[in-house]
């Protein structure tokens, strides 16, 4: 199969996965939403950095050196799997100690047996990192969609069940556990790959010289991801959290779904043509306009139609999320090519330059929180948006000049888009706040009409200035 047609299959493929996985993901948290607590949303928040900081130490970036390396044996994969099973362990026990001191820290006692249940999670997920690697690897994203959405499916009805029969926050800490665990046994089922009981030190330096750079990488991003969690939490109420992490979820729906799938599947593209450096800036530009052109106008719509969108789906109790909704999604306009510009760095194998750079981001991430904490959570809401473009700035200066594809150009071909996308979005804005609000519709009736009004504004400017990413999109994927 030729490298078109492969990555249009495994485009193709993730995007169902991904989004089917989320929109079951999706339907399932409006059904938790509506019967469980805010506050009950919130003590689970409050674990997701320590939850993702034992995950990052997991994975220790060797799944990353497996895909992006030419040649592997069966002692390379049989070498990471065993690490990966040995440190869960590892992992697991410090965070057992560890949980009363955390308890503490947020004043919530019940967080103790929470923690040290819910991370139980990450033994489960490193007996399927491997075997998820040499997938991605292959491209074989078919197979991950089949482990995906069951798991997904079938953990969410048992999450709706325990919530009804009046478990609380426990049914997310069952719900989550079960997912993984049925992740793991159809991993194991599918992958058609076994361990064999071998560990190589000559395999494991040579995965970990690239991967613990990652690892630490990840961490930095992983920390400043849930820093706002971590000061919300400390700083204000579960419930307050809970919002917070709500509106984050939601708007991560259209931003977490794009980038996860960019990421998964021009990683190994990228690293199959690294060598053509003309070849990558052209496939590289081509896919940053076609990803902007469908994540902006989708998160500024939504910025839009926020409060009839909370109402509807959430129910009134969790309309104060809503403002914070809406300045997510456009902190998230830029957040997909993020990894995306990364990936350019991670196949060329800088994963030095990617960890430099991750320093420097974060320096100043911490600087600009400390600055606007006395603003409370809508000044950290606002450097949050801030700082999302200016990390996409960073990251591109780097990763153009690998590929010869400088920031100057990079804004040259995105700003039209941007442009177009908010000229949809104010024209939006003007008609729902002057025509629509002041009657009284029915919420799903309000937002159709914003929705359709939206795109067929923003889809026939686009016609009119002739943006390049249409016709790549006719190209890319109608095209046969």
């Amino acid at each position: 199969m030729s490298l078109r047609k492969k990555t249009m299959s495994g485009l193709v493929w993730t995007f169902v996965q991904q989004f089917s996985v989320q929109f079951i993901g999706f339907g399932i948290t409006i059904i938790l939403a509506r019967i469980l607590l805010p506050s009950e949303f919130g003590l689970i928040a409050m674990l997701s950095l320590f939850i993702a900081i034992g995950n990052s130490l997991l994975e220790s970036g060797l799944a990353s050196s497996l895909i992006r390396s030419s040649e592997l044996t069966q002692e390379d994969y049989s070498t990471v799997f065993f690490f990966n099973l040995g440190g869960s362990i590892v992992i697991y026990g410090i965070v057992y100690l560890l949980a009363p001191y955390v308890a503490l820290f947020y004043h919530q006692e019940v967080l103790t047996l929470i923690l040290r249940v819910y991370a139980l999670d990450f033994i489960l997920n490193a007996f399927f990192g491997v075997q998820n690697a040499r997938l991605t690897k292959e491209m074989n994203f078919k197979i991950q969609m089949k482990i995906q959405i069951p798991s997904v499916f079938i953990g969410g009805l048992l999450g709706v069940f325990l919530a009804l029969r009046g478990y609380g926050v426990w049914s997310l800490v069952w719900m989550g556990l079960f997912q993984s665990f049925l992740s793991t046994v159809m991993h194991w089922v599918y992958s058609g790959w076994l361990p064999d009981f071998v560990f190589s030190r000559r395999c494991f330096k040579r995965h970990f010289h690239f991967g613990y750079k990652m690892t630490l990488t990840g961490l930095l991003e992983i920390l400043y991801k849930n820093i706002y969690v971590l000061i919300i939490g400390k700083g204000y109420s579960a419930a307050q959290l809970g919002f917070y992490s709500r509106a984050e979820s939601v708007s991560q729906l259209p931003i977490g779904n794009i980038a996860a799938v960019i990421n998964k599947v021009t990683y190994p593209m990228f690293a199959s043509i690294v060598d053509d450096d003309v070849k990558l800036k052209m496939v590289y530009k081509k896919l940053m306009q076609q990803v902007l052109f469908w994540n902006a106008p989708v998160l500024i719509l939504l910025a839009v139609i926020a409060e009839p969108l909370f109402r509807f789906l959430l129910t009134d109790k969790w309309l104060p999320a809503a403002p914070y909704f809406q300045i997510l999604c456009f902190a998230g306009i830029m957040y997909p090519l993020h990894a995306y510009n990364l990936n350019i760095l991670k196949v060329k194998g800088r994963s030095d330059l990617i960890l430099k750079l991750e320093f420097i981001k974060k320096a100043i991430c911490v600087v600009g929180i400390v600055c606007v904490i006395p603003f409370g959570i809508y000044g950290l809401l606002y450097f949050q948006l801030m700082f999302n473009f200016l990390g996409y700035y960073i990251n591109s200066i780097y990763s153009g000049k690998l590929i010869d594809y400088s920031i100057k150009e990079q804004l040259q071909d995105i700003t039209p888009i941007i442009a177009t996308s908010a000229f949809a979005g104010t024209l939006c804005y003007v008609v729902d706040t002057l025509c629509l609000k002041p009657f009284p519709l029915l919420d799903i009736t309000r937002i159709i009409i914003d929705a359709l009004f939206f795109f067929l504004i923003y889809m026939g400017s686009s016609t009119v200035l002739r943006l390049t990413a249409i016709n790549d999109f006719k190209q890319l994927i109608l095209k046969r």
